[in-house]
Formats: structure tokens, C-alpha cells, sequence
């Protein structure tokens, strides 16, 4: 391409005055929602997870979804989650950000501070969690660390949904593939 004397440019970079990602947003949406339906099929015994509902059933309670980023993505997977029925916790720093999640979802959501404490706390009650964090330009933080995974229930599930910029998760630690796109660390399934 460079000999070609060819411009070109990534089209998940391409970022508004406003600071927004005007074409990563759809990228983002999509991905959100299917973080939550792929998190909720690898939570079904069928498919080695602890064989929860996200919606729970009738004496039996519905399951905990921690999403980290209050983002695109992360409405999103709150959205789907919400739908299904499940006991939704999003977590970011943007305390304006917070606001306007609880807006939009009132007390069908609970809101928290991104900080340490908050996130394992989160962390090790959740059947599943979604990382969906975006810092535009620069590799995702690990939120997530190794310890916290540890003490989560044997067949929860995490969905890294900024694996492509290194994973919120200490234990998003290796490559996958399409064909095989899950790994098993901890009794947990992890999907980055």
C-alpha cells in the first residue's frame, strides 16, 4: 500500500471534534449485544458454564451481569441483559456518564464508581461480566485482575470485548480464533 503511494485510514479511529467515534459506534453496539447473548450461551451447562438463566426462573434467582464501561458497548450489553431479565451492575468512571445510565435504565441497573473496590466486589458475585472499556488511542487498562477472577463461582464467564486493544482482564492471556474463540482458566470461561 505505502509503495502504491495508498491513503488510507481506520475507520474505528476516526473520532468527531466531540471526541466521539462515529463509526466505531455501530461496531460497538452490535458488539455490546452480543457480548451478553454469547456470555448467557457459555453460562448453559450444555456448554460447560454453571447452568444459570440470566433471567432466572420462578425460586430459582436470576444471575448477576457486571458490565465495566459505560460506553456504546456497554449500554448495549445492559440492554440485552436487561431484556433477558438479569440483575445488571455497570461500572465506569464518568460519574456524568452514571447519571445518564440511570436515566436511561432507572432501577433496572445499578450503578457504581469504577475503582478497585467496586470492581471486585462486583467481579466475584457475577455469573458474568463484560468488559467494554475504551480509551480512544490507547491500550485498555487491567481492570480485572487475577485475584478478583479467582474468586469468582466455577463455570461464570467473561467477555472482553477490548481484547483488540489487550483485554480488561488480567486473564485475557492468550490468542484465539473464530473457530475456537473460548478458553477455560480458573473453571471460568473466558471470551475475549
Amino acid at each position: 500500500m505505502v509503495k502504491n503511494k495508498v491513503n488510507s485510514v481506520a475507520y474505528e479511529t476516526v473520532e468527531l471534534d466531540d471526541r466521539s467515534l462515529p463509526l466505531l459506534s455501530p461496531m460497538s453496539e452490535v458488539a455490546g449485544r452480543m457480548a451478553t447473548q454469547i456470555g448467557a450461551q457459555f453460562l448453559q451447562k450444555i456448554n460447560g458454564g454453571m447452568g444459570v438463566l440470566l433471567s432466572g426462573v420462578p425460586g430459582v434467582e436470576r444471575s448477576n451481569v457486571t458490565i465495566i464501561g459505560g460506553g456504546m458497548a456497554g449500554t448495549n450489553a445492559a440492554k440485552i441483559a436487561i431484556g433477558l431479565g438479569a440483575k445488571v451492575t455497570i461500572l465506569d468512571l464518568n460519574l456524568h456518564r452514571l447519571r445518564e445510565l440511570d436515566d436511561i435504565f432507572g432501577n433496572d441497573v445499578t450503578t457504581l464508581m469504577s475503582n478497585d473496590f467496586n470492581i471486585e466486589e462486583s467481579v466475584k458475585n457475577s455469573d458474568l461480566v463484560i468488559g467494554a472499556v475504551l480509551i480512544p488511542g490507547a491500550k485498555a487498562p487491567k481492570l480485572v485482575k487475577e485475584h478478583m477472577v479467582k474468586q469468582m463461582k466455577p463455570g461464570s464467564v467473561l467477555v472482553d470485548i477490548a481484547i483488540d486493544q489487550g483485554g480488561i482482564f488480567e486473564t485475557s492471556d492468550r490468542v484465539t480464533t473464530h473457530d475456537n474463540p473460548t478458553y477455560e482458566k480458573y473453571g471460568l470461561f473466558i471470551t475475549p
